[in-house]
């Protein structure tokens, strides 16, 4: 049985409050745990069933039990979550494939939320009382875990993730039911890095920037293509100066001299050296 999951809305910037719990935001991709007559069904947010990828995340618990939380794999070397490994994870479907990545790139399920137990829907009790009932969970295996939270001190566990380079923090009303869409009783603050980049073109059918850095050569090397943040003004800007910077152009793109540089905020670069998730912030001149 999938429940659709609530949803973060975006907080200006780190606070603390006495209303609410915080807690580190898990770097990985939401997941729905279904167990229903004994049967372990996993979901993603948008109801695509990835029960196959994730076989140690189907141990039984001690009764039917819906759950919400993100599943992650953890990089070795810098004890953070890699979120390209689980998306590796997430897109492999061949069975062997799929048992030689649990040995090498296992999964943990990180629980923040528990929707139903026992037979019985929880979604209507405030989420401290939700809190209560997941803490008492017997966990199947140490592929589980629960997310940790503390009350009121959000800005100091902000300093803390911003120091670890972990993705951010989440801040929760302690009396907020659970519900099935966006809402600003659940509120993300991003780690975001920083980036300047140089606009080498645009996309023909849909908005988009493309971004390049230059590498140790002085050769642009494309880092991604930017396609949130521009304001109304910033695309007119961009399209009264890229008219005389073009330098050719193919079925999907227009390419430009690199002469317009631009700052993106982006959740890290990948290792492949592309940018994640860039988001214009400004134009440099």
């Amino acid at each position: 049985m999938f429940i659709s999951p609530m949803l973060l809305e975006t907080a200006p910037g780190p606070f603390s409050h006495s209303d609410y719990i915080f807690e580190p935001k898990v770097d990985g991709h939401r997941l729905i745990y279904s167990q229903q007559s004994g049967v372990v069904r996993l979901y993603t947010r948008h109801n695509n069933d990835c029960t196959q990828q994730y076989p140690e995340i189907l141990l039984p618990f001690d009764s039917d039990i819906i759950l919400d939380g993100e599943v992650a794999c953890t990089d070795p070397e810098t004890g953070l979550n890699d979120f390209e490994a689980v998306m590796s994870r997430f897109s492999t479907r061949q069975q062997l494939k799929v048992q030689q990545l649990t040995k090498t790139l296992p999964a943990t399920f990180a629980i923040f939320d528990i929707l139903q137990y026992k037979g019985h829907d929880l979604r209507k009790l405030p989420l401290m009382e939700r809190k209560a009932i997941l803490q008492a969970l017997q966990l199947p295996s140490s592929s589980f875990g629960l997310v940790p939270h503390i009350e009121g001190a959000g800005e100091a566990l902000y300093e803390q993730i911003e120091g670890m380079g972990m993705e951010g923090v989440v801040g929760k009303r302690k009396d907020s039911q659970y519900i099935s869409r966006r809402s600003s009783n659940w509120l993300k603050i991003i780690n975001w890095s920083v980036a300047d980049v140089y606009i080498t073109g645009y996309k023909k059918s849909e908005f988009g920037w493309l971004a390049a850095v230059p590498d140790p050569t002085g050769r642009m090397r494309p880092v991604g293509v930017i396609e949130h943040g521009p304001s109304p003004k910033h695309k007119q800007a961009f399209r009264g100066v890229c008219s005389q910077l073009i330098t050719g152009e193919d079925k999907n793109n227009v390419y430009l001299e690199p002469r317009i540089q631009a700052r993106v905020k982006m959740r890290n670069w990948t290792k492949s050296g592309l940018l994640r998730i860039p988001v214009f912030e400004q134009f440099i001149v």
